[in-house]
């Protein structure tokens, strides 16, 4: 069923009525003050439970993008937030109607968003600079907030936002990833392509050469494309599913792979598979930086099928991968990653030296790394050995040299660098390394 969002209708109040309203003023004044601003607003922005309903003014929407939300009627506390993408040609209503998030929201009690093209062609913008940048405009701001929107209303859990798609879905859910890897937890793509591979800088909607499977980059390339969406972070990065089809003819097969060697770049683990597995008969499931149902990438192949390769099942994986299928219950909060960073700081009036160890703790090598910490305010960098340190101050981020770009399993390089402080010359006290957290001491 397909509703809009009830609207207030307002009608003047009797003199009798606004007597009894003023007696109890003082009593609701207090009532209302102890009660955080949220849940009001929760209260007279919440949408019907169990039925697809339209929302209307729910922030920056630079391409007129449509909402369509379904909230179970056992909506759990804190919720978590499925972002579902419809393919060319499709809807929020039909990728509603078509696949089962939110049936499988009815058991586990998150909240579906179904974001629905206004444009002619139906398909999401993949393509433009707007698009492939954080805050850039297009399409993925107004998801942003859609979003945004359903964590006002609902106090939805920021830690548990997920994003999937199908054909152009998946390629948003790529881009989605890439833009705002601080909002998404993780993202199943479903007959996909790359983030960035789809660019044009021409106004048009469609990469031919993409499509065809002849854009091939190294993963450090690949990786820099999602990295330059939003080059300021330096925290995790969201976990990625990846589905394909070997006989996909919109969308070719080699997607797949290059799909892989960026994902696997981006998280900082190897391209060689940590287990290979067969869910059922024509499927080839490979996992990488981990063995469990949450690894950081996760691959799955479909011998002799297309690209209209969703089936019912998928949807469920795709949970399963996300975390949700356990009752909507929060996730095991992350470990810390397969490295250690400590550092030394040598002090003077207005100065200092850092001196950082990196360790891989992990069994795969880590072929080139970027460092992420935050600097103490007031600290500047001012020079440095051992890798490249930008920005000077605030979240830095140190890429590796030439020739300390590999890091095998169980070695630890040494880095360093200078910068002045006005007064508090302490370490950095936390790490990523390729946006996975790393243990300190």
């Amino acid at each position: 069923m397909l509703t809009t969002a009830p609207h207030s209708v307002r009608r003047p109040l009797r003199p009798a009525v606004l007597a009894f309203v003023a007696a109890l003023l003082p009593l609701l004044v207090a009532t209302v003050l102890g009660a955080p601003p949220a849940s009001a607003a929760a209260r007279s922005q919440a949408v019907p439970t169990a039925q697809l309903t339209e929302v209307t003014d729910f922030g920056s929407n630079p391409s007129n993008l449509r909402m369509y939300v379904y909230v179970p009627d056992g909506v759990t506390a804190n919720p978590a937030v499925v972002v579902a993408v419809h393919y060319c040609t499709g809807s929020g209503p039909a990728m509603y109607s078509g696949t089962e998030f939110a049936s499988l929201a009815d058991r586990h009690g998150y909240i579906v968003v179904y974001p629905s093209v206004t444009r002619s062609s139906k398909c999401f913008d993949v393509s433009s600079p707007q698009a492939l940048r954080r805050g850039g405009g297009s399409d993925p701001v107004g998801i942003k907030s859609m979003v945004d929107w359903v964590v006002r209303t609902y106090q939805a859990d920021t830690s548990r936002i997920f994003a999937t798609g199908i054909s152009s879905g998946a390629m948003m859910t790529n881009v989605l990833l890439g833009d705002y890897p601080d909002v998404f937890a993780a993202g199943a793509a479903f007959a996909g392509v790359p983030f960035g591979c789809f660019a044009t800088t021409d106004g048009s909607e469609w990469n031919s050469a993409c499509a065809n499977g002849t854009v091939t980059r190294t993963p450090q390339a690949w990786g820099d494309l999602v990295r330059g969406a939003h080059p300021g972070h330096s925290g995790p990065r969201p976990r990625m599913q990846l589905w394909h089809g070997t006989e996909d003819d919109t969308l070719r097969y080699p997607n797949f792979g290059e799909e892989i060697k960026q994902w696997t770049n981006v998280l900082g683990v190897s391209q060689t598979p940590a287990v290979t597995d067969t869910p059922q008969p024509g499927w080839t499931r490979t996992r990488y930086g981990g063995t469990g149902d949450r690894a950081p990438v996760e691959a799955i192949s479909l011998r002799g099928v297309g690209h209209n390769l969703y089936t019912t099942g998928m949807a469920a994986r795709a949970l399963t991968f996300f975390g949700l299928d356990g009752g909507g219950g929060p996730t095991p909060q992350p470990q810390p990653g397969p490295c250690k960073v400590t550092v030394t700081t040598n002090a003077w009036n207005t100065g200092l030296t850092a001196t950082v160890t990196i360790t891989n703790t992990g069994t795969t090598a880590v072929d080139g790394w970027r460092l992420g910490f935050t600097l103490p305010a007031g600290q500047t960098v001012t020079g440095g050995w051992g890798a490249t340190y930008t920005p000077s101050s605030g979240a830095v981020t140190a890429v590796n040299a030439s020739y300390n770009a590999r890091l095998a399993p169980g070695t630890s390089i040494g880095i360093g660098y200078q910068a002045n402080h006005t007064g508090n010359a302490a370490p950095p006290t936390a790490f990523t390394l390729n946006g996975t957290a790393c243990s300190t001491g």
